[in-house]
């Protein structure tokens, strides 16, 4: 079920995935609401990474498996884990073992970002089908469908490449970077009306600044190209590597920009640029938005 791909075949941890703070919406997984399990998380977002595993092991062993925190025990441990093996078992009991849990449509979510970033565009858009399927008022549809939609142009199926891209517009609401990233891929299905992007007169579906982050100012730009396909692969890189606020943003001069973060002081997107020109290479370099 799985292949070596994307990932080139390294043990990752799905944090990477799955702090995937995209989901349920972006506060999804700074909202665990057991302190124990968001402490696990603090851990590992400070470097702390055998730490913050060990402390959801720890807890999984006293846990009884009928106590309601266990799934959301086990979905940490799926984002945590350092070799795929992990990932996949722990996120599937979730799915299996606890499917009327209200981590279920999460753990769905972050097994297709994970078989895609994987390079087994088969196995994501299953995850997704069954996402809708058994889950079909989920808030994450839309990024899930972004993820089928992505994996069927893979498998030469554009059809349903374009059918869940237009669900994935329908539900996309106001989100500006989201409506960025289906931009993409909307040369590929003529009939699918780009997105309607509210906000300044004037601005286009792919100018986020029309709803800038209140409280940040700075990000790390690692990537400015035309390539819809070089940018999608630097986002998945980024994500799989923890980067999971990368994002996306275009200027009038056509290229896409892959920014990272959105820091409130210099000092700390300078900090980011460090660590990722030793982990990902090239130039990054610090940018201000407004």
């Amino acid at each position: 079920m799985k292949a070596v791909g994307r990932s080139g075949g390294q043990a990752v941890s799905l944090l990477a995935v799955a702090l995937l703070v995209t989901a349920r919406p972006p506060d999804r997984l700074s909202a665990q609401s057991d302190p124990r399990l968001l402490a696990a998380v603090q851990l590992y977002q400070a470097g702390r990474q055998d730490s913050a595993r060990a402390v959801v092991r720890q807890l999984l062993q006293v846990l009884p498996p009928t106590d309601s925190v266990y799934p959301q025990a086990l979905y940490t441990a799926g984002l945590l884990a350092v070799d795929p093996q992990s990932v996949q078992t722990n996120l599937q009991r979730v799915v299996i073992e606890y499917g009327q849990s209200t981590w279920a449509d999460d753990a769905l979510l972050r097994l297709a970002q994970f078989y895609w970033a994987q390079g087994d565009p088969a196995s994501a858009v299953q995850a997704v089908e069954r996402l809708r399927r058994d889950y079909p008022s989920s808030p994450l549809e839309p990024r899930a469908d972004l993820i089928a939609a992505q994996a069927y142009f893979n498998l030469k199926d554009e059809p349903s490449g374009c059918a869940r891209l237009r669900d994935a517009l329908a539900g996309s609401g106001d989100d500006v970077e989201f409506k960025n990233q289906l931009s993409f891929y909307l040369p590929r299905c003529p009939a699918v009306a780009p997105p309607v992007v509210t906000g300044t007169p004037g601005s286009t579906p792919a100018d986020t600044t029309t709803t800038p982050p209140a409280a940040t100012s700075f990000a790390v730009q690692v990537l400015a190209v035309k390539s819809a396909t070089q940018v999608d692969d630097m986002l998945t890189r980024l994500k799989v590597m923890g980067w999971l606020d990368a994002r996306v943003v275009r200027d009038t001069s056509g290229f896409f920009k892959v920014r990272v973060g959105r820091y409130a002081t210099r000092d700390e997107a300078v900090r980011a640029q460090a660590r990722l020109k030793t982990r990902v290479g090239g130039q990054p370099f610090v940018v201000e938005e407004p």
